[in-house]
């Protein structure tokens, strides 16, 4: 069998050639150009002028993007790393004669870890608390900046030193210009680009879609959101460094503007957040129109440009909710794959189908019958309410462990204690690592890396991207690279029954498409200990049947299964042993057979008409 680790690197190469090859990269790159060619066919100043504010606040918004759109973090503060590459630059170069070559690599470094000091403690919160930190952070520094005149130029400002050449970004003709704008575009355009189809670029999309459901996935949110902002505030502190030489004059009310904060989101949100050119043809589609309108009416047009923005947003909102992007990628990219290149309808519908996940795959979890998590004495308070009592038990490899009880009895706060999402009062839960030491993980995402993978009762697909995608997440960490991940991804899918599904979004399933999809996600970890939590609620008797062999599949695969749930035929007939819960605590445990049986268990859940059903 050729699994995801063992594919040469003559094929990733072929892909990637295959890739550059396609009429989406030779005509974008074609279209891109362009950016450079029209102004230097026209050749007049006040258009060079117009493209190169297109290629700045293009690239500014591709910056932001990162952040704002690929993390769903909203930031609108976003000119506190403008203003601090636009400082940078100029202080080095009028104190020291330093280049802004090197002088915004400085400005980046200092704008990655302000974002990171800012970003850190909110990221830690759930709520607004990012969005309101970057607007009132951006406050502070601009009357910082005014009040520091020694350093800042106060409320004057600065001049960067008159100094022309290719070495200090100075020019009299605008060709350069263009061409240093050009090179900052194109390069947010790459990294979004790389960030987008990599693990970092997966990641910070299913964080954005659901953030639990991601650390579930074995995912540092508050880690990914991190390096998310860092990067964003470091290339939009270069492309602040030059349009600082540029503009020839740096200045606070300007530098950390909040309607320059507002009008980078805008850029993005008008195209179409999330993806890796929308922020560009949002630019595209409005700074030619105010610039346009200055140049023709002059003083009659100030202010001008913000009723363009939000006449263009709101139209935007009413009827391209999911920007330019959402209305013309698919008509486009039909038009696109006819041309040489691209695939021919036979392609574009008969894949090769992925090899089914065969049991090499398990070999490194423990030996059979070996204990692999001990739950003991998990105590848990709600205020006064005591949801989880003196709660313990041991999971076997290949054991299920069926867990039952009514309503409101606690079974769901006991699986976030088991994996992380809620910190027990009281009792420990250890988890046999693949070194074979006992380990008491934290965080949700550290639970995942020992194995342990769950469901959510309410189902978490991440909703914008595709099943293929949804399983890729889970498979990311085994499978850093992409193209492995993928692979692994579509032997997932087979054998899970979701190969035709593959390239369907997530949220276009039905209830029992993505409770399949989750637990396919979740496979996709390649775990030794799954928690199930109702996965077979809701659904009908056929899907519940489906759900029963797979589950059965999965044991007989080496997996340890807990599993919660209220279809009882279904729960008896998958469990080794069951443990019924009410009011928090255990009221009964042992095989199926005799725990249906139990007065308590009868008295506080089943009823007598199960147990006269089942007899």
């Amino acid at each position: 069998m050729t699994t995801a680790a063992s594919l040469p690197a003559a094929t990733r190469r072929k892909s990637v050639a295959g890739r550059l090859g396609h009429p989406r990269t030779y005509v974008g790159l074609a279209a891109l150009s362009l950016l450079v060619l029209v102004p230097l066919g026209i050749n007049d100043d006040f258009i060079f002028h117009v493209f190169i504010t297109i290629c700045l606040y293009g690239a500014l918004a591709t910056a932001w993007n990162i952040v704002g759109g690929f993390a769903g973090q909203l930031s609108l503060g976003h000119a506190i790393f403008y203003g601090i590459g636009a400082y940078t630059s100029t202080l080095l170069l009028a104190s020291f004669g330093l280049t802004p070559w090197i002088g915004m690599f400085a400005g980046a470094a200092i704008a990655a870890m302000v974002g990171a000091a800012i970003a850190y403690p909110c990221f830690r919160l759930r709520g607004p608390f990012f969005v309101l930190a970057t607007i009132a952070f951006l406050e502070v520094i601009r009357l910082l900046s005014l009040h520091f005149r020694g350093l800042t130029g106060g409320a004057v400002g600065l001049m960067p030193p008159l100094r022309i050449g290719w070495e200090w970004m100075i020019f009299r003709e605008r060709e350069p210009s263009l061409f240093i704008a050009f090179g900052f575009l194109c390069l947010c355009l790459l990294v979004a680009w790389w960030i987008r189809n990599s693990r970092f670029g997966f990641y910070l999309v299913a964080i954005r879609e659901r953030d639990d459901a991601a650390q579930a996935a074995g995912i540092n949110t508050v880690a990914f959101k991190l390096y998310a902002i860092m990067v964003s505030a470091a290339l939009t502190s270069m492309v602040g460094s030059f349009h600082a030489m540029y503009l020839g004059f740096v200045e606070p009310e300007s530098m950390f503007s909040l309607t320059f904060s507002v009008q980078i989101a805008m850029f993005a949100l008008i195209g179409g957040i999330g993806t890796v050119f929308g922020p560009l043809f949002g630019t595209l589609l409005v700074v030619p129109v105010t610039e346009l309108a200055r140049g023709w009416l002059g003083a009659q047009a100030i202010g001008l440009h913000g009723f363009v923005y939000g006449t263009v947003l709101v139209l935007i909102v009413l009827f391209m909710p999911g920007g330019l992007v959402s209305k013309f990628d698919k008509p486009i990219g039909r038009l696109l794959e006819r041309l040489p290149g691209g695939r021919s309808p036979a392609e574009a519908t008969v894949e090769g189908r992925a090899p089914l996940l065969e049991p090499e795959v398990v070999a490194e979890r423990s030996a059979p019958g070996q204990v692999i998590l001990r739950v003991d004495s998990l105590y848990k308070r709600f205020g006064g309410l005591v949801v989880t009592e003196n709660v313990g038990f041991e999971l076997k490899q290949g054991q299920v462990l069926g867990i039952i009880g009514p309503n409101g009895a606690g079974k769901t706060t006991l699986f976030n204690q088991i994996s992380g999402f809620i910190r027990p009062d009281a009792g420990s839960v250890a988890v046999l690592g693949t070194d074979g030491a006992w380990h008491s993980p934290r965080a949700p995402h550290e639970y995942a890396r020992l194995g342990i993978g769950r469901t959510f009762q309410v189902v978490q697909p991440f909703a914008a991207m595709t099943v293929l995608e949804n399983i890729m997440v889970g498979a990311f960490r085994r499978h850093p690279n992409a193209a492995e991940a993928r692979e692994a991804a579509l032997e997932v899918a087979e054998r899970m029954g979701l190969w035709a599904m593959r390239h369907t979004e997530a949220r276009n399933l039905t209830i029992g498409g993505q409770k399949r999809l989750e637990m396919a996600r979740v496979m996709a970890l390649e775990p030794r200990i799954l928690l199930l939590d109702e996965v077979m609620a809701g659904l009908n008797a056929a899907d519940v049947k489906k759900a029963v062999e797979l589950v059965r599949d999965i044991r007989d695969s080496g997996v340890a299964v807990i599993a919660i749930e209220h279809v009882m035929q279904a729960i008896m007939s998958i469990s080794d042993e069951v443990i019924v819960i009410n009011a928090g605590r255990v009221i009964a445990r042992g095989e199926p057979a005799t725990v249906v049986r139990d007065p308590q268990v009868i008295e506080a859940y089943l009823g007598q008409d199960y147990v006269h059903a089942a007899s």
